[in-house]
């Protein structure tokens, strides 16, 4: 009994055996088991090839990524650091040898103490999408008794979701790019300081000529007066750029004011410029709308959104002002905020412009300039082309107040359609 008992528990433990090969294989039978065994032992070269080449791509791209100028670094699900390179190891000041792949995974906020950084890494993770941050790296001491001052400077990251719920982040050091804006914004108000004086004793000298001359050369006098003019007020737009980029929020003189009479008024001292193209002001709003503005800018805000709609409008057509209230929240529950919107029905921004319209010294493609449209309606060109600072006065305007602007082509209009929208302040309402 017992030789038997053991003779048949090895033919089944054989029998088991041999259904476990031929799964391995995917054979119903020992001929074309031995069929696939044979192909199997053919493709082996070329599986080894092939695992080879993915063995050097990798070790390229891990190549590159240890080269780049920029930093870069991957963190699993837990946010536990995998992978990092030396600009990455450098820029966040981990003082480690984090140099590729890590042996012992630990926490990135461990190594590396920035909180943007990991919620630049969650908000990746969560939407799934590229995401994009910018923030300013301050390092901490970790002797509290003996510090030591460490640099800082400002950082950009760029997160990308990978798989497993692991997120990549690119770190670039913009400090550089900054010091370029500050000397260029610098040296436009150097020079603009520089040409306020001399432009205007032209003008004094030009005006002073003006009855002295015969008539047919005080046409010339009369253009040099009109340029130096144009230059002043440049000169003065440049001035006004500088001084609200040094204090964006201070030096603001807010009370209470009504915004719709301030729009008419806007209207009013542009509406000669319309006259010439028959053009009309449509305003869509309520009667009275009280916020508590800096009423000398916020009136040059209306004054260039208006007089951009009129350079962009084409000949007897109207130009839509719109003002709406913005809805309450828990911590405005009566908002004094408010949307106001400007929309011409000209032929609207090109793509390539609209990332650009609010740069300084940007003038859009030349089928929206003012003298294009006045030469195709048979119109004489009154005015020269804008400086390119009108919208770039304005963002900074709205953003001293704590607005936000943006531009974007009307669905229906097909025209330019800038929308400013202002929160609500501590000290919006109307004068009690």
């Amino acid at each position: 009994m017992g030789l038997v008992t053991g003779a048949a528990l090895f033919l089944w433990w054989q029998r088991q055996r041999e259904r476990r090969i031929l799964g391995l294989v995917k054979a119903h039978s020992w001929s074309s088991a031995l069929t696939r065994l044979q192909e199997l032992l053919a493709d082996q070269p070329e599986q080894q090839q092939q695992l080879q080449s993915l063995g050097n791509r990798r070790d390229t791209l891990e190549y590159i990524l240890q080269a780049a100028p920029v930093g870069y670094l991957q963190v699993d699900d837990e946010n536990r650091l995998i992978w990092c390179n030396n600009e990455a190891n450098r820029l966040l000041r981990m003082n480690q040898p984090l140099m590729g792949s890590v042996q012992r995974r630990r926490l990135l906020l461990e190594v590396a103490r920035s909180y943007e950084l990991d919620a630049l890494i969650d908000e990746a993770r969560q939407c799934q999408a590229p995401c994009q941050r910018e923030w300013m790296l301050y390092q901490i001491s970790p002797d509290p008794i003996h510090p030591k001052e460490e640099p800082t400077y400002p950082l950009r990251g760029y997160a990308i979701p990978l798989h497993r719920s692991e997120v990549g982040v690119f770190l670039e050091n913009r400090q550089e790019a900054i010091l370029l804006v500050q000397q260029r914004d610098r040296w436009t108000s150097d020079v603009a300081h520089e040409l306020k004086t001399p432009l205007t004793s032209i003008r004094l000298v030009a005006e002073t000529l003006q009855s002295r001359v015969d008539p047919e050369k005080k046409v010339w006098l009369d253009r040099l007066v009109n340029e130096t003019i144009r230059l002043s007020h440049l000169v003065e737009d440049l001035l006004n750029l500088s001084r609200l980029q040094a204090n964006p929020s201070q030096g603001l003189s807010r009370r209470p004011m009504d915004l719709p009479p301030l729009i008419y008024s806007a209207w009013q001292s542009l509406e000669p410029l319309a006259q010439v193209k028959q053009l009309t002001l449509q305003y869509q709003g309520p009667e009275h709308h009280w916020a508590s503005l800096d009423e000398t800018l916020f009136l040059r805000v209306v004054l260039n959104l208006i007089d951009n709609a009129i350079k962009h409008s084409p000949p007897q057509t109207q130009i839509y002002v719109k003002l709406s209230s913005l809805p309450p929240t828990a911590n405005t529950p009566e908002s004094a905020g408010f949307i106001l919107e400007v929309i011409d029905q000209g032929s609207g921004f090109n793509s390539k412009d609209l990332p650009y319209i609010f740069d300084r010294f940007y003038r859009a493609d030349p089928s929206r300039s003012r003298s294009q449209l006045a030469v195709d309606a048979g119109l004489p060109n009154v005015t020269s082309r804008g400086s390119g600072l009108g919208l770039a006065i304005v963002s900074q305007i709205v953003a001293a107040h704590g607005g936000t602007i943006k531009a974007v082509n009307h669905p229906d209009l097909g025209g330019g359609w800038l929308t400013l929208e202002m929160p609500a302040s501590p000290e919006n309402g109307a004068p009690t």
